[in-house]
């Protein structure tokens, strides 16, 4: 599937109620909040892209910079659920039907525009339904736990997803394991066929997701595919308020 941009629709989820960083989407960096940061960067490239909240604070932010917003329900338990209710509520009010749909976080306000290529490219392959980034880590690299780990089979699909590196390297002291295998970090970016989008939405939790609490592994376990782009090239999201800090000095930095 060759897909053009004026055929890919961004949504970019974002809630107030953050566990670690409450109000994160309206945290000012350089001057301006962290969704608008994000939107512009997403508009960049992507002829549509849309905001789904369900707080009016986070609305009436997008609509004054310009910004389109579809207000969704409170109770999704994650940002793909409120993916899919913006855009039936965007579909039938624009009545166009995009070939891909890009699930991206608000809280990535040094969004990597060749991030956004590499999802699209992924859909040259047939088989492609859903698709993610993997960042592979340099040799010396330190592995955490706590961060999202993938490995990946010969034709770039996703095997598995964990909180915990993976592969474990028997034999090996694990403080030396990026030196003998390239290991991938996920980047939490997504891309979805509507068909994929509605199924997923459709599924219940399982097994897998609730004790990793990655949602994806829901898809796995279903006998679904994801695709992984792999990316050599970083991106900084905003989990806390020292990712906050960082970000704020690389604004400074660059001058933005």
């Amino acid at each position: 599937m060759n897909v053009k941009k004026s055929n890919v629709l961004g949504i970019i989820p974002a809630r107030f109620n953050s566990s670690r960083l409450e109000g994160k989407p309206l945290a000012l960096i350089a001057g301006k909040p962290m969704i608008q940061h994000v939107y512009q960067r997403a508009q960049e490239i992507l002829e549509h892209v849309i905001v789904a909240t369900d707080d009016k604070r986070i609305a009436n932010c997008v609509k004054s910079f310009g910004g389109e917003v579809e207000m969704t329900r409170q109770d999704h338990e994650n940002g793909t659920n409120r993916c899919l209710e913006a855009y039936e509520s965007w579909q039938n009010k624009k009545n166009l039907t995009p070939k891909i749909i890009i699930n991206i976080q608000g809280d990535e306000p040094l969004l990597n525009k060749n991030h956004i290529e590499q999802l699209i490219s992924c859909f040259n392959d047939k088989e492609t339904t859903i698709a993610t980034l993997g960042l592979e880590l340099e040799k010396g690299s330190k592995l955490e736990s706590g961060k999202v780990y993938l490995v990946k089979d010969s034709l770039g699909f996703a095997l598995y997803f964990s909180r915990h590196p993976i592969p474990f390297l028997r034999d090996i002291d694990q403080n030396k394991w990026t030196n003998h295998h390239a290991y991938l970090q996920h980047i939490g970016l997504y891309a979805f066929t509507v068909n994929s989008l509605t199924k997923f939405c459709s599924l219940n939790s399982s097994v897998l997701e609730k004790f990793e609490r990655l949602e994806q592994l829901r898809w796995l376990e279903n006998g679904g595919k994801i695709k992984v782009a792999i990316t050599k090239e970083f991106s900084q999201p905003v989990d806390t308020i020292d990712d906050l800090n960082k970000v704020r000095e690389l604004f400074k930095l660059k001058g933005n």
